[in-house]
């Protein structure tokens, strides 16, 4: 892929493709004419062709030959300007280094004698024919399985180049090459064996001791250890998980016991009241079964990145980890600045990992120039960025998170000019963000005409919601070097056609979008899906995923590793339960002893294949036993099949016949199932991945404009059985659901580091609408035809506990209304001086005794094997409490509307953005109907404890015994809503006029109640007007 070669714009149906050259300032190449050397001050002179000598074809630094080969003998080799490696040119002489850039042999190219007839050829077979950049070339034999209907010609990968500039230019060097030594050849034995022997020499020369014995030794227990599994599985410690388990067993027990309790011992005169709790009490029971179980086999995993470098990063060998496609969303530049964008790129672009392997693709869904020209400058600082941050070895890689660090940054660092750079990059950086903060500020208010871009040709998504698809290549092989002119990795800009009267599915559709874009450009076998404000936090991420999908154990059945969410700037107590560390460390961990994790919609490494809806390769079948004729009990008699002599002759006549038939058959049907492109579907068929071969880069580039134009999933499977799963807005649950039902296993990697940080919403308000977007999500999916309760079945691949757990996140939205009811039964009781239950034995007692100490002690152990503070635990059930009863209450209501009535409700992105006041935004105070539900039922309770207590002290001593029952039972929503009454409050004497004004209309409600009740007027018995009559 070339940089900064134009913006690629076009509509497939509408057969329109257009490159915008000139958007980008590219510095044009001076002017050599009679210009003099600028090393010696001679002439430059001409080339044997008898034009006008050029050294660096990169800057065209003048350069004079004698100069030039001078450089190239004894120098460094480089240009002295762009420090660019000079290519040897024709007639000149060659030096060490030339081999990796030449795959040919100087004598019989040393002139041009072919024909044009023969260079067409040779040019040909170099674009079809040449080996990818990244993963090793296969022979036909392996590529024999892909029909040739939709191949045409032999499938071998090729280079991951996208060339987009001319293409006489493009196609007469091959950018990269990979090295001719194949394995076995004499070469490739003696490259290798050299790189053993210098490694096993020096160590030898550290142990002192060069006897022979001692090289087998070590060579040996090398290959040993880069033969041992890359990773291993740590189970929970017996003395925390059993004491665990046996009080599981003994609560659900208790449970029962206490639920037939309630249902044999009514209250009779408050028999609605006593209903409505044994109703609620029931569900509870219910979704607790859903959630605990699913936690009965919980694991630890542990990786070793050291035996993955000793199997795939061998020393004299081409590096051999999988390419990895890295994939970033944004909608709105607005909503999700591209500051926090930028900062996402720059740490993708900076990970641990070979940068020829890396690719990210951003989807710009908004279409907004704002975020293109953001990326523009991102790709620009990224060229200082990477190598200060690889030279240095820093974490985290995104410079805002690291210059904002309150940590001694020169901890382990030792390099004499460290303190100097980190100056003059924090200060490049500065720049670098008021630069992004312009062009933001810029686009505050877009002009009547439209954006106009540098050449003055319009922008192309001006209209968002009817434009073409675009492509731009910011970073590639061909000018995608950094300062100190190494390879950076690829970087490109994707936006796909949108146009009216099509459903675009939101992002599950910008995702499938990437999905067939990185395939026709780069097809690297795994993906990494990231939102747009979570940063890589540990550069080494990527390969710890390696270690799980690069096994040769078990990685070819997993189909995807996700990693926990770990979130930057949330308060020190996090009042909502922003972290949600008893989900991440509890629940997760818990699904991954059975089948694996959920995916959570981000921070997850995918294999390809699972997500083209392929199955997961069978393990092998154990033999069926076949006895003797004498004994019928064991076994089954094999029964002998006898043909005819002319059987198979006749059965290899059909097949013969047949064939071009079964072959048209088969491309028709992978045409049905992924889209009508011949190069997206062989690139399907590459389960190691490789660009399919392509007849020319104006093909290549059709392409890619075609498989991102709005109407390319019509008649096809996308978003039904491949990639992302449309009819639900969390599509990342639907997702991993489906990968789970075919067979699949996911993996839970939890790396000392946390690999991925993102931003939460601290605000109250905000947080809410989050978790009502997630809980909206979860109906629709109980509704549609993928609910956990009923799909699935048939193959009979999803496990039993898994499956429960999936139940589960499509059912707990629902448990808002019996909490609902349960929340309010406290006030009704204290009011109406009636309770729920009636007056226990002590015998009875103890069911409530054990029910509550079985409660506290499951939570007590699962926080000791988990390693969660009871803080966080707390605040997890609090939330529980004030989420259930606002935001989940408003997504059962909203689901069953688009169910029954086909109301739909529009998806709000989280906003992104940062306060600059430390906190500042947890405080802020935004009105939402969300929070009614929650302020009416903490005013309801505060309401019934007084009037409960008036009721007592105005009664006497006898009616307190009854009265600590429903006090205890209003105190328990009380203190759960708690956080709830923080929020509404904001900073001290900073109540919003909002929340005034519900009280006193709440209160004055609860005033005519009080009136009713008359807690301090005494109430004195009078006749019995049934025995005495009216006039007694």
């Amino acid at each position: 892929m070339e940089a900064n070669a134009g913006l690629v714009a076009g509509s497939h149906n509408r057969n329109e493709l257009v490159v915008i050259h000139g958007h980008e300032e590219i510095k044009p190449l001076k002017n050599l004419d009679g210009q003099v050397c600028e090393i010696c001050g001679d002439q430059i002179g001409l080339t044997v062709d008898g034009d006008l000598f050029v050294a660096c074809d990169e800057c065209g630094f003048p350069v004079c030959r004698p100069c030039y080969e001078y450089e190239r003998r004894e120098g460094t080799q480089n240009c002295p300007q762009c420090r660019t490696r000079y290519k040897r040119l024709k007639g000149s002489a060659r030096v060490p280094g030339d081999e990796d850039e030449e795959d040919v042999d100087d004598i019989e190219h040393e002139f041009n004698i072919e024909d044009d007839h023969d260079r067409a050829k040779h040019l040909t077979e170099a674009m079809l024919h040449g080996k990818m950049t990244y993963g090793r070339g296969h022979d036909d034999e392996e590529n024999s399985q892909f029909p040739p209907v939709i191949t045409g010609i032999r499938s071998r990968p090729v280079s991951g180049e996208f060339p987009i500039g001319p293409y006489r230019d493009q196609m007469s060097k091959r950018i990269h090459p990979y090295p001719v030594s194949e394995p076995g050849s004499a070469r490739w034995d003696e490259k290798k064996e050299g790189g053993w022997k210098e490694r096993m020499d020096d160590w030898k020369l550290q142990q002192g001791n060069l006897g022979p014995e001692q090289e087998d030794d070590i060579d040996a227990t090398m290959v040993d250890e880069a033969r041992q599994p890359l990773s291993r599985k740590v189970p929970i410690a017996s003395s925390k998980i059993n004491p665990y388990r046996m009080i599981i067993v003994a609560r659900l027990v208790i449970l029962a016991f206490f639920l037939r309790y309630r249902i044999m011992n009514p209250v009779h005169d408050a028999i609605g009241l006593w209903l409505t709790s044994i109703v609620c009490e029931i569900w509870f029971a219910f979704s607790w079964i859903l959630d605990q179980f699913p936690k009965w086999f919980p694991i630890d995993r542990e990786t070793y990145l050291d035996r993955l470098s000793l199997r795939y990063e061998r020393e004299g060998e081409p590096n051999m980890l999988a390419p990895v496609d890295i994939f970033v969303c944004t909608v709105d530049p607005m909503k999700e600045p591209p500051l926090v964008t930028a900062n996402t790129i720059l740490s993708i672009l900076a990970v641990d990992y070979p940068v020829d392997k890396l690719s990210c693709y951003l989807s710009d869904d908004g279409a907004s120039m704002c975020t293109f020209e953001a990326m523009s400058e991102t790709a620009e600082f990224s060229r200082k960025w990477v190598p200060f941050c690889k030279k240095h070895n820093i974490e985290p890689r995104a410079p805002e998170m690291y210059f904002s660090l309150k940590v001694d940054y020169l901890k382990d660092k030792v390099h004499p000019n460290f303190v100097k750079e980190r100056r003059a990059m924090k200060r490049e950086y500065e720049e670098f963000k008021v630069r992004v903060n312009a062009i933001v500020a810029k686009a505050q208010k877009a002009p009547a005409e439209g954006w106009i871009m540098q050449d003055g040709t319009p922008w192309p998504g001006n209209n968002t919601k009817d434009h073409p698809g675009m492509i731009q290549v910011f970073l590639g092989h061909s000018g995608g070097h950094d300062v100190e002119g190494n390879e950076l990795p690829r970087l490109v800009y994707v936006s796909r056609e949108k146009r009216p009267g099509f459903s675009h599915h939101k992002k599950a559709g910008a995702m499938n979008a990437l999905v067939r874009v990185a395939a026709v450009l780069t097809n690297a076998p795994f993906m990494l899906n990231l939102d747009c404000d979570h940063y890589i936090n540990n550069s080494k991420a990527v390969r710890e995923a390696m270690c799980f999908l690069m096994d040769v154990q078990t990685g070819k059945k997993v189909c995807y590793v996700q990693f926990p969410q770990r979130f930057d700037g949330i308060d020190r107590n996090d009042r909502y339960a922003n972290r949600n560390t008893v989900f991440f460390d509890i629940n997760m961990k818990g699904l991954d002893g059975i089948q694996g994790p959920v995916y959570v919609g981000t921070g997850c490494v995918f294999r390809r294949q699972a997500l083209y809806g392929y199955d997961p390769p069978k393990g092998r079948k154990r033999p069926k036993m076949v006895s003797c004729d004498c004994c019928p009990c064991f076994g089954r008699r094999k029964k002998k099949v006898l043909s005819k002599p002319g059987a198979n002759v006749e059965g290899a006549s059909l097949e013969g016949v047949d064939e071009d038939k079964q072959l048209l058959m088969s491309h028709m049907n992978f045409e049905k199932r992924f889209g009508q492109s011949a190069i997206f579907v062989t690139s399907t068929l590459m389960e190691e991945g490789g660009v399919p071969p392509s007849s020319s880069p104006a093909a290549l580039l059709k392409e890619a404009i075609h498989v991102i134009s709005c109407g390319y999933e019509d008649k096809t499977e996308w978003g039904t059985e491949l990639g992302w799963i449309y009819g639900s807005i969390t599509e990342d649950i639907l997702t991993g659901f489906k990968m789970h039902c075919r067979g699949w296993r996911s993996i839970y990697c939890m790396p000392k580091r946390p690999a991925f940080k993102g931003s939460a919403p601290i605000n109250l308000s905000d947080r809410l609408n989050q978790v009502l977007r997630w809980a909206l999500g979860s109906v629709e999916i109980f509704f549609s035809r993928h609910s956990p309760l009923l799909y699935g079945y048939k193959d009979g691949k999803l496990k039993w506990l898994e499956r429960f757990a999936y139940v589960n996140t499509t059912v707990y939205p629902f448990t808002s209304l019996p909490l609902l009811a349960y929340c309010t039964l406290p006030a009704i009781c204290l009011l109406t001086d009636k309770f729920i239950m009636p007056e226990i034995s002590t015998f009875a007692s103890l069911f409530f005794i054990a029910l509550f100490l079985s409660i506290f002690t499951t939570g007590i152990l699962e926080l000791r094997w988990s390693g969660v503070s009871i803080e966080e635990w707390w605040r997890n059930e609090q939330f529980w409490v004030i989420g259930g009863i606002s935001a989940h209450l408003f997504a059962v209501v909203q689901g069953l509307l688009k169910v029954l009535a086909g109301i739909d409700t529009n998806f709000t992105v989280t906003s992104k953005a940062t306060d600059d006041d430390d906190f500042g935004e947890l405080y802020a105070f935004k009105w939402t109907t969300l929070l009614i539900p929650p302020t009416t039922i903490l005013i309801i309770n505060l309401v019934g404890v007084v009037a409960g207590v008036s009721d007592a002290i105005n009664n006497g001593y006898q009616s307190w015994g009854p009265l600590f029952g429903k006090l205890f039972f209003a105190f328990w929503v009380i203190v759960h809503l708690y956080p709830f009454l923080k929020g509404l409050m904001g900073r001290q004497n900073r109540t919003p006029t909002i929340v005034v004004i519900w009280s006193v209309l709440l209160a004055s409600i609860f005033s005519l109640l009080w009136v009713r009740i008359d807690p301090f007027v005494m109430k004195t018995k009078g006749p019995d007007t049934k025995h005495c009559g009216i006039n007694c």
